[in-house]
């Protein structure tokens, strides 16, 4: 098992993609901390990882809030003793509002999506730099690239929030490696393509995510679990010489240019 041993934080891990990750990461070898604002989807999947044999924590936790973060943080301490990982993997899509243009919208889709990653990095900082090391994966999308759109209705989406926001995430991710470095803490990143969780068949109009299959090299979108390989791979000791990278995963979209 390619997690043996480790500690994880999955930011978001209560529901679609963050539950794959949580989920896999546990049958790798981690201890996984399940931090999601929705404290009862986060407790299912606490139950999900148990009933396997490995050991999990549900943790209520708003990424934004520098406290909550920090307490994040410590309950995951004091249970498992140790972070040897954190994926910030939460952000607003579920509930991503693509016909408000409001800046105080902005505000909010930016300070969960781009700032909660640089409130939870800070928080787990101290913690893996006292024990020697340790990963970050940050969760950027393909939003954050400019690609061509399909004509008519859905031209405007994706919301230019969530986008902006993502693409943040690829320049926070090359900070805050390098910041990091000197400690031995590695800061990478995934940007998923369209991937057909709950949230995305709910946000995302169906001619929208036809276009992107039909962009894409491989002609299909992303299931959660595909996400999963990258994500363990980016936490374990193999990719232990990379760092400020991210890694599109998006079925070959940007293979066609």
């Amino acid at each position: 098992m390619r997690l043996q041993d480790k500690v994880a934080i999955v930011t978001g891990g209560g529901q679609g993609i963050g539950r794959e990750y949580s989920l896999r990461f546990a049958a790798e070898g981690a201890s996984v901390a399940v931090a999601d604002l929705r404290a009862e989807e986060a407790k299912e999947v606490e139950s999900e990882i148990e009933a396997t044999g490995a050991s999990a924590l549900a943790i209520h936790a708003d990424v934004a809030d520098e406290a909550g973060a920090a307490k994040m943080v410590a309950d995951t301490v004091e249970r498992f003793g140790r972070v040897d990982i954190l994926v910030n993997n939460a952000a607003i899509y579920y509930d991503l509002e693509v016909g408000d243009p409001s800046i105080d919208y902005l505000r909010r889709v930016l300070d969960v999506n781009l700032v909660g990653i640089l409130v939870c990095g800070r928080a787990v900082f101290p913690q893996m730099k006292e024990q020697g090391g340790g990963s970050i994966i940050n969760i950027s999308s393909i939003a954050s690239y400019m690609f061509n759109k399909p004509p008519g209705e859905v031209e405007n989406f994706p919301n230019y929030a969530y986008g902006l926001s993502k693409s943040g995430v690829v320049y926070l991710t090359k900070s805050m490696a390098k910041t990091a470095g000197p400690s031995n803490i590695r800061v990478n990143a995934i940007a998923p393509g369209v991937t057909m969780t709950d949230a995305t068949r709910r946000v995302v109009p169906e001619a929208f995510a036809e276009h992107m299959r039909q962009q894409a090299a491989l002609g299909t979108s992303l299931e959660p679990g595909d996400l999963t390989g990258t994500a363990v791979f980016l936490a374990s000791d193999e990719s232990r010489m990379m760092t400020g990278q991210t890694l599109i995963v998006d079925a070959g979209i940007y293979a066609n240019g």
